[in-house]
């Protein structure tokens, strides 16, 4: 018997100090974010920067990996079945909060994530294509009431921020737009670009080149105040919409049973990763900024993903569906 005990006591010794090298061994290969939408747009834009930056810390390459589809739903379903040993992450914006109220029947829920911090709030903009009629933003609600039957509204996908944003709009507004889904924001994006729909709800990491570029035409931001890269556009507040407000937070998740070791590695390596000056100016190039280092937090991110879950399923459930 005491044989037995002594043989059981050496061997959870044994997987605690197991357990304890693995965590302080981690990383010792390579890690995967997963981007749940096309290579190209806003959140691969931001997984890329946060990806380089994030290596360094960490002395391992941090992969970027796409998988479009769903509004999102897809590639973070691939995350929730990963196994949970912190090679394989979750980088995707507010659309995370909106899976459970626009997919009922997904085979995952909310509680198959363990959060690792927010990375950046980014401001969204309203934009259309380079010959579209409407010069600004007061034009360009007068003719979305006269002409909605005849206007394309392009989304990366149901349940994206892109297509909250458009459903907020057309209730804002009182009217209907064709809803044209894509796999991710860049494929809507090289539509737009191309004359091939009309508009776009996107974030400024998606829009501000090509905005300065004359590429596509801007008519406001969808944040309460005016934003440093793209100062003479306008807030929809200005043009009479009060209480329009919306933005695309991005954050980092791990899936469920992730070693909490690893998951606190994992999340004080962002919060250096987001103070690297090559990020922290790609981001201000593009309208955003990192988040301070007590936001990318497991517990800032849980406290900000319960809130944004219960407000916007409360809205999904309210608007139109296309």
């Amino acid at each position: 018997m005491i044989t037995k005990i002594a043989a059981v006591a050496a061997l959870m010794a044994g997987l605690s100090v197991s357990t304890l090298a693995t965590a302080q061994d981690f990383p010792d290969h390579p890690i995967t974010i997963l981007v749940p939408a096309a290579a190209g747009g806003p959140s691969d834009t931001v997984a890329r920067l946060v990806a380089d930056a994030l290596g360094k810390e960490l002395g391992q390459q941090v992969l970027v990996q796409n998988q479009g589809g769903a509004g999102g739903s897809l590639g973070s379903g691939t995350v929730a079945e990963a196994e949970p040993d912190g090679y394989t992450l979750l980088l995707y914006h507010i659309g995370v909060a909106t899976f459970s109220a626009l997919y009922p029947a997904l085979p995952y829920v909310p509680a198959d994530f363990t959060s690792v911090g927010l990375i950046t709030e980014v401001p969204m903009t309203i934009v259309g294509r380079r010959d579209l009629p409407p010069t600004d933003i007061t034009e360009l609600l007068a003719y979305l009431k006269d002409d909605a039957n005849q206007v394309t509204f392009g989304t990366a996908g149901v349940g994206a921020v892109s297509h909250l944003c458009g459903m907020l709009l057309q209730e804002a507004i009182g009217t209907t737009l064709t809803n044209v889904p894509y796999k991710g924001s860049g494929p809507a994006m090289t539509d737009l670009i191309g004359g091939r729909i009309d508009l776009m709800c996107d974030q400024t990491t998606n829009t501000t080149t090509q905005i300065k570029a004359g590429e596509i035409k801007p008519y406001a931001v969808t944040t309460r105040e005016r934003i440093a890269v793209l100062p003479d556009l306008p807030t929809l507040a200005e043009s009479g919409l009060d209480g329009f407000e919306i933005s695309a937070w991005h954050a980092l998740w791990a899936p469920a049973g992730t070693p909490e070791d690893i998951r606190l590695k994992l999340s004080a390596a962002l919060q250096v990763a987001l103070t690297d000056p090559t990020l922290i100016e790609r981001f201000a190039g593009l309208g955003t900024a990192p988040v301070p280092a007590e936001m990318a937090t497991p517990a800032a991110l849980d406290e900000r993903f319960k809130s944004e879950l219960e407000r916007l399923g409360a809205l999904i459930a309210t608007l139109p569906k296309d």
